[in-house]
């Protein structure tokens, strides 16, 4: 027997895969929902709306790093002393290295810093890992054959068009993992508009944030995201940044140089190489300062750049 799972991510192309899925009345279907912990209320709301809108069953799965941190706190309290790391930054690493349930947080602290785009382990430690131990293995282990459906366009970016057709080799959108585990991706060559229309057509209106000025609804925000899209989650939800500069104070203290900032110092144009860098001279507060400024960041454009909280704003043309 075939099942046929859907990756969801509550953004736009995860959910235009569901509803080709369920456009075709495929058998044994049915989605997955990796919560990182770090997505807005609207985007797990808008998961629950498409699990009742379409009728099809979304389950919700969370990785654990319980026992990864328990092996990071015996590391620090051991092999930092012996390196001769100072008692009172060992002591607050030790605070602060307890699990607290949120995964993305969890990771970061962990890995005493946050993801980059150099160093992206973010997805695959708190979705793929997840999605094929949780739920792809027990199926597997079970006899199925598993169609794994996936929201994969050339279109979104220049850089996905490079990692998935490196020397220009043709993409499949089938391959074998091994197993029975099949990966499949039915809108790989779709345009963004085909994306949209897929919604229009199956009455499926799009995740709300896609109207507040958002280009990506996973992690709000994404360590990749762009400076208008940075200036916009400022100015329409400072929760999400005083929540970043919270967690950017607790991985600072998991970290053995003492700093943790969750964008890159090498992303901020402002930034020089003497600089002395730490969450309160390089942290979110001064990549949102940078994001509403225009000219390479020294001039600032606040009326071009930051919405009225009611305004609608679609970089997609759906506010038309």
């Amino acid at each position: 027997m075939t099942q046929n799972v859907v990756s969801m991510s509550g953004g736009k192309d995860s959910t235009a895969t569901l509803l080709v899925a369920q456009a075709r009345e495929v058998p044994n279907l049915s989605g997955v929902f990796a919560d990182t912990g770090h997505e807005h209320p609207e985007t797990y709301e808008y998961v629950r709306y498409l699990e009742r809108a379409t009728g099809v069953p979304i389950r919700w799965i969370r990785a654990d790093f319980s026992q990864q941190i328990a092996r990071k706190r015996l590391f620090i309290d051991t092999v930092w002393r012996e390196q001769g790391v100072p008692d009172i930054i060992v002591d607050a690493a030790l605070a602060v290295m307890v699990p607290t349930g949120n995964p993305f947080l969890d990771l970061c602290l962990w890995k005493g810093r946050f993801p980059s785009t150099k160093a992206r382990f973010c997805t695959e430690e708190l979705k793929t890992t997840p999605i094929i131990e949780q739920v792809m293995l027990p199926l597997m282990d079970q006899g199925e054959m598993i169609l794994s459906w996936q929201g994969v366009r050339l279109d979104e970016s220049h850089a996905r068009r490079i990692r998935l057709q490196g020397t220009g080799a043709c993409v499949k959108a089938v391959d074998e993992v091994g197993g029975g585990l099949f990966n499949y991706r039915p809108i790989l060559r779709w345009t963004v508009q085909d994306v949209f229309e897929a919604h229009r057509y199956m009455g499926i209106k799009p995740n709300p944030l896609y109207l507040q000025g958002m280009t990506r609804v996973g992690c709000m925000p994404c360590v990749n995201c762009s400076k208008d899209e940075l200036a916009q989650i400022a100015a329409r939800f400072p929760e999400e940044i005083a929540r970043v500069r919270e967690w950017e104070r607790l991985v600072a203290l998991a970290s053995k140089r003492g700093s943790a900032t969750f964008f890159p110092t090498a992303n901020d144009p402002m930034a020089s190489p003497t600089d002395a860098i730490s969450v309160e001279t390089h942290g979110i507060d001064r990549m949102v300062e940078w994001a509403r400024t225009s000219r390479g960041g020294r001039q600032y454009d606040l009326i071009a750049r930051i919405p009225a909280d009611d305004r609608c704003s679609s970089a997609y043309g759906l506010c038309e």
